[in-house]
This record gives C-alpha cells, sequence and structure tokens, in this order.
C-alpha cells in the first residue's frame, strides 16, 4: 500500500491489504481500511506503534444486515475545521443529563434515575488502574474477536488521530448524532473516562462504541456515580436495557470493558 499525504508515516510492510476511505460527500480519506478480517495481534502492533505513526487503530463493524455501513461506503461526515476553543465534560454531561431525565413527577419515571432523581450528580472520582490500559484494551480485543461471528464481520481501521478518544471524531463517525455532536463533544468525555478510568476505545460500529476500562468503579456507590454519567452520554444504555440507574450501576460494576449504543 502507497500511503500518500498524512498516510505517509503508516509503514508499508505493516500494512495488511486494504485502502484509503473518502467520504460519500466528498473530502480528503478520513481512514484507511482492511480488505480482510482484523486480527488481534494486528490490532495490538498498531496501537503500540502510534506514537510513531500517528495512527489509531480501531475494528470498525457494520450494521446487521449492510456490513457495508458506514465504514466501506464512506458514510461519514467530510473532514470540518476543529472547533474553537476546548469542551468542559463536566458541562457537556450535565447538559445531556438535564435533557435526557425525567420532568415531571411520575414516580416510576423518577425510579430510573434513583437515587439521584433530576439532580445531576457530577463527574465520577477516577477509579483505581487494575492493569495498564493498553494491556486491557489489548484483553479486549483478544476477547471480541475470539467470537468468530464478530470477527468475521470486522474490519481493521487506522486513523490519524492524537489517542483512541479522538479516533471516532477523527474518522467522521456519525452514530450518537441525534443525541450528541460526534465531534469535539464526543471527543472531550472520551478522554475524561480515559484520563480517570483508563478508558479506551477499541471499536466503532454503525451506531456502538466499545471501550476496555482499566479502572472501572468496583464500590456501589462509585458504580452509581458513573452510571449517570452513562445515561447522560447514553440514554438508551439505560432506557432500552437495563431499566434503571441502579440496575446499570450493578452491571458495570468492576466490569472492564463499556458498550454503548444509540437508536
Amino acid at each position: 500500500m502507497t500511503c500518500p499525504g498524512c498516510w505517509a508515516r503508516c509503514p508499508p510492510a505493516s500494512c495488511p491489504p486494504g485502502r484509503l476511505i473518502t467520504p460519500q460527500a466528498g473530502g480528503p480519506p478520513r481512514y484507511w481500511l482492511s480488505d480482510a478480517a482484523a486480527g488481534p495481534e494486528m490490532w495490538a502492533q498498531f496501537r503500540r506503534d502510534h506514537p510513531g505513526t500517528g495512527l489509531w487503530p480501531l475494528l470498525l463493524s457494520g450494521l446487521g444486515g449492510q456490513p457495508h455501513r458506514p465504514w466501506v461506503d464512506g458514510e461519514v461526515a467530510p473532514a470540518r475545521r476543529p472547533p474553537r476553543g476546548g469542551h468542559d465534560p463536566a458541562e457537556l454531561l450535565a447538559r445531556w443529563w438535564d435533557g435526557c431525565v425525567p420532568e415531571d413527577d411520575d414516580p416510576e419515571l423518577a425510579g430510573a434515575t434513583a437515587p439521584f432523581g433530576r439532580r445531576w450528580p457530577g463527574l465520577a472520582a477516577p477509579g483505581e488502574p487494575q492493569e495498564p490500559a493498553g494491556d486491557a484494551a489489548d484483553d479486549l480485543v483478544d476477547f471480541l474477536l475470539s467470537d468468530t461471528e464478530y470477527l468475521g464481520e470486522t474490519r481493521l481501521g487506522l486513523v490519524p488521530a492524537a489517542d483512541g478518544a479522538d479516533a471516532p471524531a477523527a474518522t467522521g463517525w456519525r452514530g450518537p448524532v441525534h443525541h450528541i455532536d460526534a465531534g469535539g463533544e464526543l471527543t472531550a468525555v472520551l478522554r475524561s473516562w480515559a484520563e480517570r478510568f483508563g478508558a479506551v476505545v477499541v471499536g466503532v460500529g454503525f451506531d456502538t462504541l466499545q471501550l476496555s476500562v482499566a479502572a472501572p468503579p468496583t464500590a456501589a456507590g462509585h458504580a452509581l456515580r458513573v452510571a449517570a454519567e452513562h445515561l447522560a452520554f447514553c440514554p438508551d444504555n439505560v432506557r432500552q436495557g437495563s431499566g434503571s440507574l441502579a440496575a446499570y450501576a450493578e452491571e458495570i460494576r468492576g466490569r472492564q470493558s463499556w458498550s454503548f449504543w444509540w437508536d
């Protein structure tokens, strides 16, 4: 593979057969996509090589029944100028929380966000690392690709990005667009989780996101605070999943992977 422009740092010998993908709406390539299924050793090697290449690896999977969407088709946003100034993850999550918690006194709805109710509890404290973040990411990739069905539908993607937190936005991914901005806002929250919980983005689907977590919450109260952040970030995880914040908190307590999906 000949890597033009920003891809010049990708060693040709290390790249499996694949191609650069340009957005349907035009513009320069946003990511490179392998022709065949991804492999865990290759993902881990590109992760380790990232400081030198500037290319972050992602497991890219398509929409069920339409595996060519969005990655093969380039169904992503064209490159755009980064927003001026940074985003405060605490302010973003507080705003999203206000937009997704119940506004009335229905006890059933209020119970879904107990014990916080409508009150945003603020950012959760950092977790205690159980292993290096890179090792946790490699372990999760190994686990995901041990599923032959997942492996067969998943390709390796490489994207010029500062880190894993920046990688989804750098591809032009639009998965959560109906809830949050999939650009700078998404990156700000993912980077905050990387700093506090050793969270690393390893996989992106049509409207799904997969993170490894090296420092997950292990205490019940801590897990509830993290669950509140997840509800604000991705309401469907709770509303169409666990049904309540308390039940969801138990699901993620001590778990070293976080999955998100937007309807």
